[in-house]
């Protein structure tokens, strides 16, 4: 079994509107064959709190353009780490920190990852692109 159609377009628009609010480390999973409640998960990392809610604000708003509405969403108080449940998708939005601490990523290695829209893709790359550029100045 693979992730429905309506799935993966849910997770496209989830995962631009991750690249929008400039998220880091977009990435999505299907994860149709190994968990019997949704199809696919999508991953998505902030460096601040702030920007973790702009982000799941986001994504609540396309998605909600395509119909869907999270039926769950949990973490939005503290803003480290918010889960929101579309059923067809699950979408992750991390703190940078939680994101390193609890390596989602790790328990999904060997679910095939989705291939996301070439803006997200981009977005990551520049992200990625920061990201080292601090790293080697600090």
């Amino acid at each position: 079994m693979t992730a429905t159609p309506h799935a993966i377009e849910l997770v496209n628009a989830a995962a631009e509107a991750c690249a929008e609010k400039l998220a880091s480390e977009t990435v999505a999973y299907d994860v149709s064959d190994v968990v019997g409640i949704t199809d696919a998960y999508v991953l998505a990392s902030a460096p601040n709190d702030r920007q973790v809610k702009a982000i799941v604000d986001e994504v609540e708003e396309r998605l909600r353009k395509l119909g869907a509405k999270p039926v769950r969403r949990e973490g939005d108080r503290e803003a480290r780490w918010v889960l929101l449940d579309f059923i067809d998708i699950v979408v992750h939005v991390q703190h940078a920190e939680e994101r390193a601490y609890y390596r989602l990523e790790g328990l999904w290695k060997d679910c095939p990852k989705l291939e996301l829209p070439e803006a997200v893709q981009r977005v990551n790359a520049e992200r990625a692109k920061a990201g080292a550029a601090i790293e080697d100045a600090s």
